[in-house]
């Protein structure tokens, strides 16, 4: 696959593959240095923001709070693949955190999705589980999950297994996002007794459709490309490192995307010349 994923080995040494070999580790390399490079003090500020009070509180936020955390052992992940090119020793805890890219983010991501569906959708029930103790309780099993995929990367015999798990994981995420935003659009659409009069429910309504529309384009563009380059793989059984390091930029790209959401809605960092 490639940096966030695995770095595939060939037996072809000719010189234009060994070049073409070189450029491929150098975009795999950059990409991770630009997550890592941006990624981790984006992240460590929206931590320190939500520890101390800057935007809605820690209750409110808390799902954005574990994302964050996540997002740093993605950008772990990513140093841990640079320094594998140089230390093959690393290749176990390149493995191991895998769990991060392949569960973590996208599992934070789609239950900021779900709890954003359950406030239009269902917003009796949202308010029952409003509290802060069952958003402990979603993260708590978010994060033995997340380990149970690190162990689990590690167990795999072969690459195409994992990328198998992967693919299959990123479509389930992925499809769950979907129903939820397709399930908020039909809530929109619903005109009720006194819709002219909600206007304050409507615009909340439709702030959390754009939102969840965001965040499911984006996740559509950091797992498609796995997706679908990760069911060609198994079936194929062919590997293309090329096609590899592309979706590994278009999956450091899409992390940037709800970082940037939070920050323009809790600093008010200018997404607009206006």
């Amino acid at each position: 696959m490639n940096n966030f994923t695995l770095t595939f080995t060939t037996t072809e040494t000719s010189n234009s593959t060994t070049q073409s070999f070189e450029l491929i580790d150098s975009l795999e390399i950059c990409g991770n240095i630009i997550g890592l490079l941006f990624g981790l003090p984006i992240n460590s500020y929206i931590i320190w923001l939500i520890i101390t009070g800057t935007g809605s509180g820690v209750s409110s936020e808390f799902f954005n709070l574990n994302l964050s955390v996540c997002e740093l052992g993605v950008c772990l992940t990513g140093l841990i693949n640079i320094l594998s090119f140089s230390f093959v020793s690393l290749s176990t805890f390149k493995y191991f955190f895998l769990g991060f890219v392949i569960t973590g983010r996208p599992l934070f991501q789609c239950l900021m999705c779900v709890e954003r569906y359950l406030a239009v959708v269902h917003p009796v029930n949202f308010l029952k589980c409003k509290p802060l103790r069952y958003r402990v309780i979603c993260c708590a099993a978010a994060w033995i999950t997340i380990l149970g995929s690190c162990f689990l990367c590690l167990l795999f015999s072969d690459d195409f297994e994992l990328t198998l798990f992967l693919s299959v994981q990123f479509l389930i995420f992925l499809s769950i996002q979907l129903f939820c935003l397709v399930a908020v659009l039909r809530a929109l659409k619903q005109s009720g007794p006194g819709e002219r009069g909600r206007e304050k429910e409507n615009c909340m309504k439709r702030r959390a459709f754009c939102l969840i529309l965001i965040t499911t384009v984006s996740m559509a563009i950091m797992d498609v490309p796995y997706i679908v380059i990760g069911f060609v793989t198994v079936l194929k059984k062919l590997i293309i490192r090329a096609l590899w390091s592309i979706a590994l930029i278009c999956y450091v790209l899409a992390g940037f995307v709800q970082p940037v959401l939070y920050l323009h809605r809790t600093v008010k960092l200018p997404l607009s010349s206006k």
